[in-house]
């Protein structure tokens, strides 16, 4: 399955960074392009594996995403559930790990697109898109990641 990987290293602590990638509602959409809205299903209040939610993208894309990872300060990792019809299958990762006092953010989706028969032009095209809206994404975080008056708004929360 073809896959799109984005790098960043900031000058926020692992667990900060963290915290921050996942953020809800209105704080969420302080940060991240992607995002229209995005909420949790199932009567869940917060994030962990086997938590579902539902984001609708700025571009009007639905999907519906269950957290398979979950580990506070280092990973996180979902898989779609259900999602646009020319998915047959979407996963991301996001990892953090400690670098020069900082934190180095390794971010990867990978996907399947249908039908089968087309792939050969859908995978290309897909990971030409969305590694424009992977660096986009991870460009937007890691402004956050330096905004001192949004991390102290993170730290209130």
């Amino acid at each position: 399955m073809p896959q799109v990987v984005a790098e960043r290293t900031v000058l926020l602590d692992p667990a900060s960074a963290f915290e921050l990638s996942q953020t809800t509602g209105d704080f969420r959409l302080k940060w991240d392009p992607f995002i229209h809205s995005q909420h949790f299903q199932d009567g869940a209040t917060k994030a962990g594996k086997g938590v579902r939610t539902r984001t609708r993208s700025r571009m009007g894309l639905l999907m519906v995403s269950e957290y398979v990872s979950y580990v506070p300060g280092r990973n996180v990792g979902m898989k779609m559930v259900s999602g646009p019809w020319f998915f047959a299958q979407f996963g991301g990762g996001w990892r953090f790990s400690e670098c020069d006092g900082g934190t180095r953010l390794v971010w990867k989706y990978t996907f399947s697109c249908k039908p089968g028969w087309l792939r050969w032009l859908t995978h290309p095209v897909g990971v030409w898109l969305l590694g424009r809206e992977i660096e986009r994404r991870i460009t937007a975080f890691a402004a956050a990641c330096g905004n001192a008056e949004l991390i102290a708004e993170l730290k209130k929360i």
